[in-house]
């Protein structure tokens, strides 16, 4: 009976106050660990994108592997995927010429595919869901659109003339939004969980921006290395000190 539970338990944490915290703190992380690659070590969008995916990949396979929810396992994948798509966007809204504008609507067409063709496959886009090989494919693939739509997002909203610190408080009062909605409405859970998910990377994203760009860009100038690394260390402590258990419910 054992053997049965533990199979069919989701392979995603239990979202909790502490899983957005940590998504958050990742999300940040991302963006100053993929500038850290791309800008401060120089090695470009392209190069950084290329060394970001193959580490996304190698995780999400071994992550599909692993037999039950490992907590330091999971976050990295989804350092992986943040920390690629930070490059992925700059890659396409800078390198390539689509712009914030068409980078995130493109995005956001891709990450709505794949959520419908999960749902078409699987009839449900839950969390608790992800308890098998093709459910967690489809989940890593929505996990890193959204990244990467958060990247381009963030972006496009900070470049509108609200500056960074403008850009933070926007998402954060979209996700206040959905917190609300969450006590005191029926909306599907699922669907905040999502739209939470994709609000936090941009959240990231602009925060991360806004500790190491220029003065000059509206950023406090901070050294990207060292930055990252107080990220890094601060979810460290938080993915060991805070509750990690796998999903349990079907209501997200």
């Amino acid at each position: 009976m054992a053997h049965v539970a533990e199979h069919h338990a989701s392979k995603a944490p239990e979202v909790t106050v502490g899983f957005w915290i940590i998504k958050i703190l990742a999300t940040t992380l991302g963006e100053t660990g993929g500038d850290t690659v791309t800008m401060t070590m120089d090695l470009g969008y392209l190069t950084g994108t290329a060394i970001f995916l193959s580490a996304l990949v190698v995780l999400v396979v071994v992550q599909i592997a692993a037999k039950k929810f490992r907590p330091l396992l999971y976050w990295s994948v989804i350092v992986a995927s943040t920390t690629a798509g930070t490059t992925l966007a700059d890659f396409a809204t800078r390198s390539l010429g689509i712009g914030y504008v068409g980078g995130s609507l493109i995005l956001f067409g891709c990450l709505m595919a794949v959520l419908s063709l999960w749902y078409w496959s699987e009839g449900s886009v839950s969390v608790a869901t992800v308890n098998a090989p093709k459910a967690e494919a489809f989940y890593w693939a929505a996990i890193t659109f959204s990244q990467t739509l958060g990247t381009a997002l963030g972006d496009w909203i900070a470049d509108a003339g609200l500056g960074y610190g403008g850009a933070a408080l926007v998402f954060s009062a979209g996700l206040a939004v959905l917190t609300a909605a969450y006590y005191w409405t029926n909306v599907s859970r699922v669907t905040l969980f999502w739209a939470a998910f994709i609000l936090t990377r941009p959240l990231g994203a602009t925060v991360g921006d806004f500790l190491d760009k220029p003065l000059d860009h509206g950023g406090l100038a901070l050294s990207r290395p060292l930055a990252s690394l107080v990220l890094a260390v601060c979810m460290i402590a938080c993915v060991l000190l805070l509750p990690q258990r796998p999903h349990s419910s079907s209501t997200v």
